[in-house]
């Protein structure tokens, strides 16, 4: 019984564990308004830790914003963002 049990609990917590790392999944980018011209880097948490994912999902929430993506500089975890937060100010974790 102890062995099921502990079979279940193991393929459970396999099966949840790309849902929980793509929670604790952050981009950093640059991007541009016009008229006038604005830029801004800023940090977002993403669901994919796919650099080319998490790129159409900045683009998709900047443009709603009226942001134009200019690119994604990384992706990373949490233990990336502390460094950064001074750096993008008022766009930290904005959108």
């Amino acid at each position: 019984m102890k062995q099921i049990l502990a079979s279940l609990a193991l393929t459970a917590l396999i099966t949840l564990s790309p849902a929980i790392a793509a929670a604790q999944c952050y981009a950093d980018y640059k991007a541009k308004q016009d008229s006038p011209l604005r830029l801004h880097y800023g940090v977002m948490q993403v669901s994919s830790c796919s650099p080319g994912e998490a790129a159409g999902e900045v683009a998709g929430r900047l443009k709603s914003a009226g942001w134009t993506l200019l690119n994604v500089i990384s992706v990373f975890g949490p233990e990336g963002l502390e460094k950064r937060k001074a750096n993008a100010g008022q766009f930290y974790l904005r959108f």
